[in-house]
């Protein structure tokens, strides 16, 4: 039976309770860490209010960067770079946009309709 930890942590300014196993909360707090960073970041660029689509968007960036990872050796920057998903790139507007990732976010964007609920 594996021993489950809670930590109490924030992301974008709301808190959250998270079960870890012991001796993993260094990893827990690095991963809480990256994903508050990346929704900070789409939040503050300003087109995207809604939390949920932010989450959306900053999962999408943190799995394109492991993906990433996983086919290429090139330096960390030049990944977060290729995986930027910002709302300048949302909107359709980033000239580094990938076009896989235009067409994800379209689709992402379809689903969610206008008042940006995934349910």
């Amino acid at each position: 039976m594996t021993v489950m930890k809670q930590l109490e942590v924030q992301i974008m300014g709301q808190s959250y309770l998270l079960g870890c196993p012991e001796g993993g909360e260094q990893r827990m707090l690095e991963a809480v860490e990256k994903v508050d960073y990346a929704m900070c970041k789409i939040r503050d660029a300003g087109k995207v209010k809604a939390r949920d689509r932010i989450a959306v968007l900053a999962a999408l960036n943190l799995a394109f960067d492991v993906a990433e990872r996983s086919v290429t050796s090139a330096p960390a920057a030049a990944r977060l770079a290729s995986a930027d998903l910002t709302a300048r790139n949302v909107s359709g507007h980033g000239a580094a946009a990938d076009p896989r990732l235009t067409a994800v976010l379209q689709k992402l964007d379809r689903a969610l309709g206008n008042d940006g609920r995934l349910i």
